[in-house]
């Protein structure tokens, strides 16, 4: 199937299920409790674990979301190899790209009030390309222009004042768009 091919929404079901038993079977092996919960956002299948209390599903989460990511990348290469196809899945725990999106609009808007008071460009720490996209999307919306620079794991975003008409073509790379990181919720 072509990348740009819509999947139905069976097809969506279908690698939301295969990836929901997946993740089930870690979870028993790994001793932990929490529901699975399925469902289809902005036409990507998404699985949730759920924590049933306060129990160690915060562990699935790891340093700054390393396990949560890690738990997305091997789910896609379940449903890869069930399906044949890339999956475009996106894995939460507890709520935890909520909160991510919400941390890096913060980060963003910040940046954006500096370069509005300062008019000066604003580096913004290194990210993967999910959370540069979050923060490119943002700083679109409020009128300004961003770019990638350096190379992966020290690609950051600036966010710069537009100088003229002809910054309306920003120069977000496609790296910031690959979805190989987590992607949003």
């Amino acid at each position: 199937m072509a990348q740009d091919d819509e999947k139905t929404i069976d097809q969506l079901n279908d690698e939301a299920d295969i990836a929901a038993d997946y993740l089930e079977g870690l979870l028993d092996i790994a001793d932990y409790d929490g529901d699975i919960e399925m469902g289809i956002r902005n036409n990507r299948p998404v699985v949730q674990i759920v924590a049933d209390d306060d129990s160690d599903i915060k562990h699935l989460v790891g340093k700054n979301g390393e396990v949560v990511d890690a738990l997305q990348q091997l789910s896609r290469l379940a449903v890869q190899q069930k399906t044949g196809e890339r999956s475009h899945l996106i894995v939460d725990v507890d709520g935890y790209l909520k909160h991510k999106r919400q941390h890096l609009r913060d980060i963003a808007l910040d940046a954006i009030d500096e370069v509005r008071e300062t008019g000066e460009p604003v580096d913004l720490q290194p990210m993967n390309s999910f959370e540069r996209k979050v923060v490119h999307d943002l700083v679109r919306e409020e009128g300004l222009k961003s770019r990638s620079h350096g190379e992966e794991p020290n690609r950051h975003v600036t966010v710069y004042l537009k100088a003229n008409a002809d910054d309306e073509a920003e120069s977000i790379d496609q790296d910031d768009y690959d979805d190989t990181d987590q992607v949003e919720a």
